[in-house]
């Protein structure tokens, strides 16, 4: 019992202890197994929500294919930015926001020029950090993996005649594995410097209002929006490209566009040219412009409706990702039926639900840690229980292979439907059959011991093969004898007819094993065989540790002496006449042999006499008959 336990608490316990390693990992945002699980998760979950409203204090300026035929050339001069950038200050936006990087001296006439229209407005520009982390990506940090802000190896910075005019804020975004933005890093560390990001300090400087860090975190104002591990925004798709609103550069710069749509909001300015801006892919669209991803970022700072992922809801998730594998792995202890499997997958389906609600709050519960946590040990687990399962019924079927041949195949039937069968003893009508072989006590005495062993085998199994082809069973092998119950385990009308030609096929069947025999043993063996009907006790014999079920009673003893009266009278089988009438006139099967009956006989070891019959082999006729030609035939 104690073993039985032992098994499931270990591998609950394993279980737990592998969703608390990935629960740590999930804590410290450090699995890039995870993020590539939960990427495609999440994004089901933005194509399920669909798209939302996105707020109207941003507007995107796009550079885009109709400006840049406009104009003839990009990236634009300098001058034209210088216009483009007077254009929108006229229309008194919060701030211009400007994510194109003038890293590179332009005509010193278009840099001064665009640094009077930077000066005349509030305006931000853009610097980039150059990541140790992959050269190839150098600019999309991953999230860090604390409390700390991502560290940049360079920064690239515009040039100095625009930079001392205007706000700088680094344009970096955190991609997956797959290319798609999820964070955008609000701090960046240089050096000794922390410098806010693009969407950070664009906001800060269009509410006038610095942010204030607290933990998980940042408010500008009276808004507070959660970050994730080091102050990461993590990113809430509004939808696909252009659901933000989005003005073309070429209406600006034509006097086309209405002041309404830039007045008192964020304007950011950016490339959307064909091969000319950065863009990501989206659950919503395989092309978003990087400029559209840096506004969601600005949004969310604006409204306070980003996803939430902070260390309490990844305190959930970790939780969740320690239960469900110790849960899995003892419920498939305590049930491995259909119904065990169908509880798993209903409470997996739950935690897939939970997640999908919650994602329409903005709460992003990973939906990957619990089910990496809980699903691998309970297959592991489950499997290994099927394992040992199969072993157990293998082992558990040989045992009742080998138990069968102890107990009659009907007897071990029964007893396995009714394991109370024959506990109280049971009185009822049966033929008893005795037959025992002559002569083998003195011949073992001569043989050596294997030949004796042989020869018993073959004897018994000719012995149950004839009980069990008459529908009787082999009560007791007894040496070099067998007694043979009809009427077990459930009596039937046709038990002393069966016994009858039980009978005599035990003669022939005998006669024919003894002709096998080398001469030698042959001639000093014999058989004789003595049947009874009548009523006996049915039950359970033996101790706590081992029974068996035999039957007793004056019928088991007559028809065990009724041998002798065989032995006698030189017949094969001495029976009694309550098997013969009980048999009835149906069963002739003694036709094939010599019936003598019917004579009073006395038994030993009981008083008065029995009326018996005596029956010989058809063969054996011709030393009895005295020339007559007369041959007796069964009364059946």
């Amino acid at each position: 019992m104690g073993r039985r336990f032992a098994i499931p608490l270990i591998a609950a316990a394993l279980a737990g202890l592998w969703g608390t390693g990935l629960a740590l990992l999930h804590w410290q945002g450090s699995s890039s197994l995870l993020d590539r699980l939960e990427a495609p998760l999440i994004d089901l979950r933005f194509l399920l929500q669909g798209p939302r409203q996105a707020p109207d204090e941003i507007t995107i300026l796009a550079i885009d294919d109709r400006t840049v035929q406009q104009v003839g050339a990009y990236p634009l001069p300098r001058a034209t930015m210088a216009q483009l950038v007077s254009n929108v200050g006229r229309m008194q936006p919060k701030v211009v926001a400007l994510d194109i990087l003038f890293v590179d001296p332009g005509p010193t006439e278009g840099d001064l020029a665009l640094a009077t229209a930077l000066g005349e407005t509030r305006s931000v520009l853009a610097a980039a950090g150059l990541f140790e982390r992959n050269a190839q990506h150098s600019s999309s940090p991953a999230p860090p993996a604390s409390d700390d802000f991502p560290t940049v190896q360079r920064l690239l910075l515009p040039i100095e005649t625009l930079a001392h005019v205007s706000a700088l804020g680094v344009v970096n975004i955190a991609t997956d594995p797959s290319g798609v933005p999820r964070h955008i890093p609000l701090l960046v560390r240089s050096g000794s410097q922390i410098i806010p990001s693009f969407p950070l300090r664009s906001v800060s400087i269009a509410t006038a209002r610095d942010p204030a860090l607290r933990e998980d975190e940042v408010a500008i104002g009276n808004v507070t929006t959660s970050t994730d591990g080091g102050y990461t925004l993590p990113l809430r798709f509004y939808g696909p490209a252009g659901t933000i609103r989005t003005i073309s550069a070429s209406d600006v710069l034509n006097g086309q566009a209405g002041e309404d749509a830039f007045r008192d909001r964020i304007v950011v300015i950016g490339a959307t040219v064909t091969g000319g801006g950065d863009a990501f892919p989206t659950p919503f669209d395989p092309i978003l412009p990087g400029v559209e991803v840096l506004a969601t970022a600005m949004a969310h700072l604006m409204q306070g409706d980003g996803l939430v992922h902070d260390s309490n809801v990844r305190l959930v998730g970790g939780s969740v990702a320690i239960v469900l594998p110790i849960m899995f792995v003892l419920l498939l202890a305590w049930h491995r039926s259909v119904w065990g499997f169908a509880i798993i997958t209903v409470v997996i389906t739950a935690w897939i639900g939970v997640t999908f609600a919650a994602f329409t709050q903005g709460i992003w519960l990973s939906a990957s840690l619990p089910l990496l946590a809980a699903l691998p040990p309970a297959m592991l687990f489950g499997a290994a229980e099927l394992w040992l399962d199969r072993r157990r019924a293998d082992r558990l079927s040989l045992q009742s292979r080998t138990l069968r041949r102890f107990q009659p195949p009907s007897l071990t039937k029964r007893l396995a439907e009714d394991p109370a069968f024959l506990m109280k003893p049971v009185r009822q009508k049966a033929a008893v059959i005795f037959i025992d072989l002559s002569g083998f006590t003195g011949l073992s005495e001569l043989l050596p011991l294997d030949e004796t062993r042989e020869m018993l085998r073959g004897f018994h199994a000719l012995v149950d093969q004839e009980a069990v082809r008459h529908q009787g069973i082999v009560a007791s092998f007894m040496g070099d004898g067998a007694m043979i119950l009809f009427g077990l385990p459930d009596s039937s009308p046709e038990d002393a007819c069966h016994a009858v030609e039980a009978c005599v096929g035990l003669c022939w069947q005998t006669e024919t094993w003894m002709t096998q025999l080398p001469e030698a043993i042959a001639s000093q063996l014999g058989f004789k065989i003595g049947a009874h009907f009548g009523e006996i006790i049915a039950s359970r014999l033996g101790g706590d540790s081992h029974q068996h079920i035999t039957a007793i009673g004056d019928t088991v003893n007559v028809a065990s002496r009724l041998m002798e009266v065989a032995a006698s009278h030189e017949a094969d089988v001495a029976f009694s006449d309550d098997l013969h009438r009980a048999a009835g006139a149906a069963c002739s099967v003694f036709e094939s042999g010599l019936l003598e009956g019917t004579f009073a006989a006395a038994i030993r070891g009981r008083t008065g006499s029995i009326p018996i019959w005596l029956w010989r082999r058809a063969r054996a006729v011709a030393h009895t008959r005295s020339g007559s030609g007369e041959r007796h035939r069964s009364p059946f």
